[in-house]
């Protein structure tokens, strides 16, 4: 353990904070989530055993992905490793790590349709399921979910993708403590879902991700190791 902990104290080229601190939805009893990528060194892919793709620690609630898994991640437009390169709370990035910022307009693509809503509707049936059980859903899960559909939908809209929810906070916050109607929930999520389908139609996102720009990136960074390493 303390060795993978090691990839991420010594070999971090980026990390931010993540979860409701960077959407603007924390409360005071709101964690802290950091997440982050880390760049192996190369003379580590060299044997048999191979760097972890992931570590979680050495800090509560801090989970990193090696670079390699982060941008085959990114490039397949998962919803979490695209937010983490759009957090508006960044801690560290060095020369690798602005760079890869730099990188974050590569990574879009009209794939992100389809695992956005994929992660939505899983949420929604969720929510669905818990009605059906008990009466009501859980509305910390209800309230992330309109924040989602409305920033994949302003994703499609724009291509730009943005995690600070700005002027929605006491809305989305009312959702969270329960103060509006399942059925009034239910018309905004089905709005919703409806103008991202609306957005998808016209996006101005490409059909696919920039991955030749991506892997000339992680060509040189394993290159500029293995330098080091010789």
């Amino acid at each position: 353990m303390r060795t993978m902990h090691a990839l991420v104290t010594d070999h971090t080229i980026y990390s931010c904070v993540m979860g409701s601190r960077a959407f603007g939805l924390a409360t005071e009893a709101s964690d802290t989530d950091r997440r982050g990528v880390y760049a192996a060194p190369a003379a580590l892919f060299w044997g048999f055993d191979k760097p972890p793709t992931h570590v979680e620690g050495p800090a509560e609630e801090q989970f990193s992905w090696e670079l390699e898994r982060f941008c085959e991640l990114a490039l397949r437009a998962n919803p979490t490793a695209l937010e983490c390169l759009h957090s508006p709370l960044v801690e560290y990035a060095d020369e690798r790590g602005r760079e890869l910022l730099a990188l974050r307009g590569a990574f879009l693509s009209r794939l992100a349709h389809r695992t956005f809503t994929g992660y939505a509707d899983a949420q929604r049936a969720k929510s669905d399921a818990a009605v059906r059980r008990t009466g009501a859903p859980n509305w910390k899960q209800v309230m992330h979910l309109l924040r989602i559909l409305e920033s994949a939908r302003d994703l499609l809209r724009t291509g730009v993708l943005t995690l600070a929810v700005g002027d929605r906070r006491e809305e989305l916050l009312t959702v969270r403590h329960g103060e509006l109607p399942w059925p009034e929930a239910e018309r905004r999520l089905n709005r919703l879902r409806d103008e991202l389908e609306t957005a998808a139609s016209a996006t101005p996102l490409p059909a696919v991700p920039d991955r030749a720009r991506v892997e000339d990136f992680l060509i040189r960074v394993r290159r500029a190791s293995a330098a080091e390493a010789v």
